[in-house]
């Protein structure tokens, strides 16, 4: 019987994940019909985009650069509509005729359309950790109440997704460890007292894998591993204190997963995003994905470190504040993810140095306790605030140097 076709609408296509996930889809066209493609700025990829893939959407953030796209697919006697805005994107991620959504826009940015296409009951491919960090358990009941099939994109939490029985309602009772892999970034091995003299070029050059600029730098920091702690509980529904973070330097184990009987169940594969992001497309089956196979005969060892080693705490101590901030009051996950997108952004911006990020971070959740969520409107007010109040550090701190 042949597989049914899957339409989908991609979020952030012209990012890292958006060009992978097109190149899957490209390897099985039979599959996979594009709906609609939606960007932040990248007019020229967009264009591209559109000529190869015609989807009937497009969706631009910005009224001005959703202009200039349809002038150039104008041009190109191309069919594409084209429009523009937060509503847009909430639009064409629930549409009737979506059935797979791709959410891979960076940031909080992307929380409602992923609301959107959760209550829309879609097959939702979760690439943004973000809605998890920001939306917590009011995310995961949109899930539920729209009965959304989500599937993690994340390699590391694709990797546990695969290790875990197929049956959810099982894992509380079998999962006894989440282990998540991190390979360690650039600065593994770096003098920690030199930190503060790291560029943005060198805290965007990943050792292993090939990605966008912030999150690279939160590589670079760890604090992607911290938001990767607070999207586990979410997504499998485990006590923090059952997350555990080890360094594994050759990204080859992508992550694990230790049951109740100690046995440990791992997933492997090249650090390659095509790897998660076929099997999320493919689920629960598999096919053809574009990325290398293991070559064992290359592999010299597999190595962990643990933090326990004082030099990687001093190198990496956002990574703490997962837990701390899930012991919080309910919301500070989200003022976390607020102020280290704020912090990340200054950085690349020359306006503070590397090592600040974590003292801004630190700061900002000092500064705002916010009130427990009920709602979008609830979660988006605290992105906000938290923006502000880590907008204000940035200032103080670029007044002092």
């Amino acid at each position: 019987m042949e597989a049914e076709i899957q339409t989908v609408s991609i979020l952030g296509s012209t990012g890292s994940i958006g060009v992978n996930t097109l190149d899957v889809i490209a390897r099985q066209s039979d599959r996979y019909r594009v709906f609609a493609l939606t960007a932040h700025s990248r007019v020229d990829t967009m264009t591209a985009q559109c000529v190869q893939f015609r989807p009937r959407y497009a969706v631009m953030v910005s009224e001005p650069h959703a202009r200039e796209l349809r002038h150039a697919l104008a041009n190109l006697g191309l069919p594409t509509e084209v429009m523009s805005g937060p509503q847009a994107l909430e639009w064409v991620a629930a549409h009737d005729e979506v059935t797979t959504v791709m959410a891979a826009i960076v940031g909080a940015a992307g929380l409602a359309s992923c609301i959107s296409a959760a209550l829309a009951g879609k097959r939702l491919l979760l690439a943004n950790k973000e809605a998890l960090v920001v939306g917590g358990a009011f995310f995961m009941d949109a899930v539920q109440r729209g009965g959304a099939t989500l599937l993690p994109i994340d390699s590391e939490h694709s990797a546990i997704f695969q290790s875990l029985p197929e049956n959810p309602q099982a894992w509380p009772s079998v999962i006894d460890k989440i282990i998540l892999t991190a390979s360690g970034g650039p600065f593994r091995t770096r003098d920690p007292a030199t930190l503060s003299q790291v560029t943005p070029q060198q805290a965007c050059a990943h050792p292993n894998w090939v990605m966008g600029r912030k999150i690279s730098v939160d590589s670079a920091t760890m604090m992607n591993k911290a938001l990767e702690v607070i999207e586990a509980k979410f997504l499998f529904g485990v006590a923090a204190h059952t997350i555990e973070v080890i360094i594994h330097p050759q990204s080859v184990i992508h992550s694990m997963v230790q049951f109740v009987d100690h046995s440990v169940v791992a997933q492997l594969g090249t650090p390659d995003m095509r790897g998660p992001i076929a099997y999320g497309l493919a689920w629960p089956s598999r096919h053809v994905s574009g990325a290398s196979a293991i070559d064992f005969s290359t592999l010299s060892a597999l190595t962990f470190e643990t933090f326990s080693d004082p030099g990687h705490q001093q190198r990496f101590p956002g990574l703490q504040l997962a837990w701390e901030s899930l012991q919080a009051v309910p919301g500070t996950t989200a003022v976390l993810n607020a102020a280290n997108e704020v912090a990340v952004a200054a950085f690349l911006a020359g306006e503070i140095r590397f090592d600040q990020i974590h003292a801004l971070n630190l700061d900002t959740l000092a500064r705002f306790v916010p009130s427990a969520p009920v709602s979008l409107q609830d979660l988006l007010a605290i992105d906000q605030e938290a923006r502000a109040q880590a907008g204000a550090l940035v200032s103080t701190m670029r007044a002092a140097s």
